[in-house]
This record gives C-alpha cells, structure tokens and sequence, in this order.
C-alpha cells in the first residue's frame, strides 16, 4: 500500500494515518533532562552539573541555555544570532518553574543571557514579562554586562542577505548546519532551544531562549517567550517546548496544548503527535513547506516529541547522567 500524499494529509480531516509516533523505551532509565537539537547535548551537560550539586530544575535549565546563548557559532541563540532586518541581534527568553512561576524578556539588545534576565524578572520584579528598551534597562540595573551581540560572521550573513532581502526560512537548519561545519547550531531562520528538567526533589522548570528568525521585521516575536506557547510546566503532569516557526506555535498554544494532552492521559510523544495535527488541520497547506516541532517531558521521566517535518532531534538525559540524541517521528515522514 502506498504512502498518502502530502496533498492529502493536508486535505483530511481529522489527520488520522499519518506518521507513526516512536515508540516509547522501556529498558531506559528515566529522563531527568531534555532539550531540542543536537546542540542541546551541550546545554544538558551544564545542566546535570548543576544537578550534581544540588541545584534546582531552574538551576538546571538556566545553566544549559546559558551554554547556548555564549556560544558564538550558534546562530539562532544568544551571541553570534543572526540580526533583524535592520541588523540589530534582539534576544527572547522565559522561564518557568514548578510553582507557576514565570519570567520573560522580549527583544533584549547588548545583553547575551536573555535566560537570566527572564529569571531576574520572575524573582525580582512584580511582573512576569519586559520588552525591549525597558528589558535592557532593567538588566543593567541589575548588573548584567552589556556588549555587541553581532559578531562579524552574523554581520557578513546579515550584509550578504541585504543584496537580496528575500526571507525563506530553511526547514531543520539548526542541525543540517551544524554538520556541514561542525559546529553548533547554525543559520537558523527560525528556532530556539526549549528545556526540561526534572531535579532530585521531583520538581520540574523549564526554559526557553532565542535570537529569533533571522532578518525579522525589528520588535518581531514569536512564540519562545510567550508562556503556553513555546513553553509550559505543570508540577502535576510535565513540561512541554516548541522550535521552529513560532507564528504557527502560537496559534495552536503548543506547548500548553502538549500538557493538556499529557494531562488526559498521552504520553509526551502521542502528545506532541496530537498538536501537530491539529496544526496541519488547522492551517492546511500553508504549513505543507514549514517546521514546527515540539517536546516533551513528562513527570514519570519519558519524554517524546514530534514534527512536522522529518529531521527534528532532541537531547535526552537520563538519572544516569547518560545523553543520546534522538529523531522525532514527523507528520510528513519520508518513505
């Protein structure tokens, strides 16, 4: 029997048939840690140190998107991201903790740790998000150094792409990038790295950071600092992320969308599975040629996810403090 065509899924209505979920191990021990692409091996390794010493869950993603975000050859995350149209780097970032407490900043300049200053803003201010001018502000009063986030090479890429100012983001960029130049991350149009942790007191957070799509329309944000949508905890059930496209992570809520179904009973990946269809069925053709993809950890330590389109990966560590790399089944698998 063959395979439907991509005109059908997109045509169907519910999406039924369609790319199989990965089938959840049983001979693993739990995760206590996970975070998207490849380069978040890196970002989990930071994090079981934090881990070891006894630091919290928020300790542990603060750490590992702290990796992230100093890394200059990563040009989706932190220093080294590719700027806005005008090019100027603006970074988003939030964080999310077992007792609903939350933290975001949007368009944040000059300061590489976008993950800190969100956790600032969480403990140390009344309200739950900071944008731009005032997101700045509020980070050098708290003591945050302040530098040109543009390095040469994402000034190069960014002088290159003026010669024709055409935007069309690059489905799984951030890890067909990385392998070619082996290095992590890479021209990244549209991504982020989200985390889940889990910390020995059974307490989950998580956390997302970003620089965003590449040659953006300045002050644009998508769904990395928007809690509920490119991140969501609940202490009673699991924590979800998203990356990709964060115009369509948006419209479906995703990662709140991801608990929810955890919540009735799915386990991460079947969730993750659930949300992205409901997007395909949402939006039909016009996600036929974009990535979106979610993940998921749940209170049990089994995580999964799942994509649009193939070639999504995330990290896993597990109580053992062992990392693998996995591939999420995606709605439009290749034969």
């Amino acid at each position: 029997m063959s395979r439907p065509s991509r005109r059908t899924i997109l045509g169907a209505a519910p999406v039924g048939v369609l790319a199989g979920t990965a089938p959840l191990s049983t001979d693993t021990a739990p995760a206590v840690m996970v975070s998207t692409w490849d380069f978040g091996a890196a970002a989990n390794a930071a994090g079981m140190a934090a881990l070891a010493t006894g630091d919290s869950a928020l300790d542990m993603v603060e750490a590992g998107g702290r990796v992230t975000e100093a890394d200059e050859s990563n040009s989706s995350v932190g220093l080294g991201g590719l700027p806005d149209r005008d090019g100027r780097v603006t970074l988003d970032a939030c964080v999310m903790t077992w007792a609903g407490d939350i933290g975001a900043v949007c368009a944040l300049e000059d300061v590489v740790h976008a993950v800190s200053v969100a956790r600032r803003v969480m403990e140390r201010t009344p309200h739950t998000m900071l944008v731009g001018e005032g997101a700045r502000t509020f980070a050098v009063d708290q003591g945050f150094e302040t530098r040109n986030l543009l390095t040469p090479r994402a000034e190069a890429a960014w002088r290159d792409w003026l010669k024709t100012s055409e935007y069309a983001p690059r489905i799984n960029s951030e890890n067909t990038d990385w392998r070619a130049r082996g290095m992590p991350g890479g021209a990244a149009n549209h991504d982020t790295i989200g985390l889940l942790a889990i910390d020995a007191g059974g307490r989950m957070a998580g956390a997302c950071t970003t620089s965003g799509m590449a040659f953006k329309m300045h002050g644009r944000v998508g769904d990395s600092p928007l809690i509920g949508a490119g991140l969501y905890v609940d202490d009673e059930v699991g924590g979800a992320t998203a990356t990709g496209v964060g115009e369509d992570v948006v419209r479906v809520a995703g990662a709140h969308a991801v608990v929810e179904a955890m919540r009735a009973g799915l386990d991460p990946a079947s969730a993750c599975r659930r949300v992205i269809e409901r997007l395909a069925r949402l939006r039909g053709p016009k996600v036929a040629s974009s990535q979106v993809a979610l993940l998921a950890l749940d209170k049990q330590g089994r995580a999964g996810g799942f994509a649009l389109q193939p070639g999504f990966t995330f990290a896993v560590t597990d109580s053992g403090g062992r990392t693998r790399i996995e591939r999420a089944a995606a709605l439009f698998e290749t034969p």
